[in-house]
């Protein structure tokens, strides 16, 4: 939908091919535009991918807000990152040293002054780092404000599934379950998650976009009026060297997250224990809270954690891949594709994503 708008932006007609736009990854995902946050070692591209997509952000969003008058949940209260124990906090340590080697700008706090700002945050943790520069949104409410955006700027949304796409023609034939729509002079993306797999007719021999379900628990509290707000900012941590994730929501909620397993698609009854246990470990208040909801989502991973994003076809754009950082990413794939369909210069880091490196 990202893409959907940025078409828009640049004067084309879109029309968009989704069932259910509003679903996938997006229902369950977290939404933290967190490059500094989501830093992992020897992963060099990405950490720029992730800054430039997250400049993006508060330009595309004042856009999407001319369009749209639905929330998009986006707070910029920033992001404490905690080390539960004092090997946690070690672990947080040489995370700092890595974050000022690739230029990210973090704050070092003491227990007291994170607990000052925070006093929810139990008095046991050991190590706090403040990136104000890493922010948020809820990726639900940002979802339907994309959406009502688009098709209030004449969007045609097609709710049906994509069969197989045939981008080789001049005239590109894209096959639905409700019949085929051809079309003249126009540009195929293809940004449907893991379901870009399992669309043939682009592609010749095997398919060359190796995508795998990495599926994730989140859970969802609400927090008692008494209690409001129990944090401002998103909370990470390290506990027992397990990752966590709070974030607090406009609407009272907080999002616990989120596990990361290959195993199968339903929430699992230990990973919520896990998930529970180390978020009451950071803040102990969430013991108080009122239990919402456990899902669990597919994130599309690909074999280096880097996208597909680029050309597959005469006319077609893969845009897929995202894994762990889709909500962030989606403001620089939906910019790069328009780019690329107007034959504009890229990001100079777009070359790792090619979407072919894969093929066998």
């Amino acid at each position: 939908m990202t893409t959907c708008f940025e078409f828009q932006e640049a004067g084309y007609q879109v029309t968009l091919i989704d069932p259910d736009p509003i679903s996938g990854a997006t229902h369950h995902a977290g939404g933290m535009l967190a490059p500094t946050a989501e830093v992992q070692y020897q992963q060099h591209d990405l950490i720029l991918l992730m800054k430039e997509s997250a400049r993006l952000y508060p330009d595309l969003l004042q856009r999407v807000s001319k369009y749209t008058d639905l929330p998009t949940g986006y707070r910029t209260d920033g992001t404490l990152l905690i080390g539960a124990d004092r090997a946690d906090g070690m672990h947080v340590a040489e995370l700092i040293k890595y974050m000022h080697l690739k230029d990210l700008p973090v704050d070092v706090l003491t227990t007291r002054q994170a607990r000052a700002a925070e006093p929810a945050l139990s008095p046991r943790i050991s190590k706090v780092v403040s990136i104000d520069g890493d922010h948020q949104l809820s990726p639900r409410l940002y979802a339907r404000a994309l959406l009502d955006a688009i098709l209030q700027r004449g969007a045609e949304h097609i709710a049906d599934a994509v069969i197989s796409i045939d981008g080789h023609d001049p005239c590109l034939t894209v096959t639905m379950n409700s019949g085929v729509r051809v079309a003249s002079k126009s540009v195929v993306v293809l940004a449907a998650g893991l379901g870009a797999a399992s669309i043939p007719g682009w592609f010749e021999g095997a398919n060359p976009l190796q995508l795998r379900p990495v599926y994730g628990d989140i859970v969802r509290v609400r927090v008692p009026e008494r209690l409001q707000p129990m944090v401002t900012k998103v909370v990470r941590g390290f506990v027992e060297d397990r990752q966590i994730y709070i974030i607090p929501r406009t609407d009272g909620t907080l999002a616990i997250g989120a596990t990361s397993r290959e195993d199968h698609p339903q929430p699992r009854t230990g990973a919520v224990h896990d998930l529970l246990r180390d978020a009451i470990r950071l803040i102990p208040g969430i013991e108080e809270t009122e239990f919402i909801e456990v899902t669990c989502g597919a994130r599309p991973g690909t074999p280096d954690d880097l996208p597909y994003l680029g050309w597959v076809g005469s006319n077609v754009i893969a845009s897929t891949g995202y894994f762990r950082h889709g909500i962030l990413l989606s403001a620089l794939g939906a910019r790069a594709a328009v780019d690329m369909a107007t034959n504009q210069p890229l990001f100079p880091t777009l070359d790792v994503c090619d979407p072919f490196r894969h093929q066998i």
